[in-house]
C-alpha cells in the first residue's frame, strides 16, 4: 500500500494536474470508475490508484489520506492515468468544429453529444478549453475515449474540408437557413464561443449560416444545448 504523500508515483501523479506536464508527458488523469472503465476499453489506461483494489493491471492500492490528496472529488475510490488521444487527421465526413468554446462543462457536454449523434471528428480550434481539464472529462462521461478529437486552426480546417467537398455550415442565432432545410448526408458544423458565437471570418467562409427556430422570448441558447439540438437534427 502507498501511504506516503512523498511517494515518487504520487508526486508524478500530482504533476499531471498541471497542463504543462500533461502536454510534456502525453498523459492525463481520470476520476470515477465508469470513466476509467471507458479508458480501459479504449486501451488508453496506463495505471490506477485505488482504495480497495481494482481488477486492473498496474493497480496501486493507496491509503485514504493519499486518495484525498490526489483526487479532486469529495469521495473517490479510484483514479487513473491515461495516454492522451493520438489523432492528427480529420476522420469521416461528419465534422464538428469548435471556435473558442471555453467553458469546461460545455466542451464536455458537446463531446458527449457528438459521440451520441455520430460525429466522426471533433476539431478544437484555437483558444478552446483544455480537453483534459477534469471538468471537461467528467462532463464527457467517457465519450472522449471513443471519438477522434484533434486540435487545428479553424480556417485551416475549412480549407481541408473544402478540398474533400464536405460542406461547411456555421451557426448564427440571428439569420441563416433553418436546420431542417440543410443537406445532412455529410457536413462540417462550426459552433462558437459562449459570448461571441462564431467569428464573422468563419461565417463568411462557410457555405451558409444555419439557425434553430425558437420563440422571441429567448435571445439564444447555451452553446452545448444548441449544438446537441443541431447534431440530433443532422443525425435524423
Amino acid at each position: 500500500m502507498i501511504d506516503s504523500l512523498n511517494n515518487k508515483k504520487i508526486k508524478e501523479f500530482e504533476k499531471l494536474k498541471k497542463k504543462k506536464y500533461r502536454d510534456e508527458l502525453g498523459l492525463f488523469i481520470v476520476e470515477t470508475a465508469n470513466i476509467i472503465e471507458e479508458a480501459r476499453k479504449a486501451n488508453l489506461l496506463c495505471e490506477t490508484f485505488s482504495l480497495n483494489g481494482y481488477n486492473y493491471e498496474n493497480d496501486n492500492i493507496v491509503s485514504g489520506n493519499v486518495m484525498k490528496k490526489i483526487s479532486d472529488l469529495d469521495s473517490c475510490e479510484v483514479v487513473g492515468v491515461c495516454k492522451k488521444l493520438d489523432y492528427k487527421n480529420i476522420v469521416g465526413d461528419k465534422i464538428l468544429l469548435l471556435d473558442e468554446v471555453q467553458d469546461p462543462g460545455n466542451l464536455g457536454t458537446i463531446i458527449r453529444s457528438a459521440l451520441a449523434f455520430n460525429v466522426t471528428t471533433v476539431i478544437l480550434g484555437d483558444n478552446c478549453c483544455d480537453l483534459y481539464n477534469q471538468k471537461v472529462l467528467r462532463a464527457t462521461e467517457g465519450a472522449i475515449m471513443h471519438l477522434p478529437i484533434i486540435k487545428m486552426n479553424i480556417k485551416e480546417a475549412i480549407g481541408l474540408l473544402e478540398e474533400v467537398q464536405i460542406p461547411v455550415y456555421s451557426t448564427n442565432v440571428v439569420k441563416g437557413v433553418e436546420i431542417k432545410n440543410i443537406d445532412k448526408d455529410k457536413y462540417a458544423l462550426i459552433v462558437g464561443n459562449e459570448g461571441n458565437g462564431v467569428k464573422k471570418e468563419y461565417q463568411d467562409l462557410a457555405k451558409c449560416n444555419i439557425y434553430i427556430p425558437m420563440n422571441s422570448k429567448a435571445e439564444s441558447l447555451n452553446v452545448a444545448v444548441a449544438t446537441s439540438i443541431i447534431l440530433y437534427e443532422f443525425n435524423r
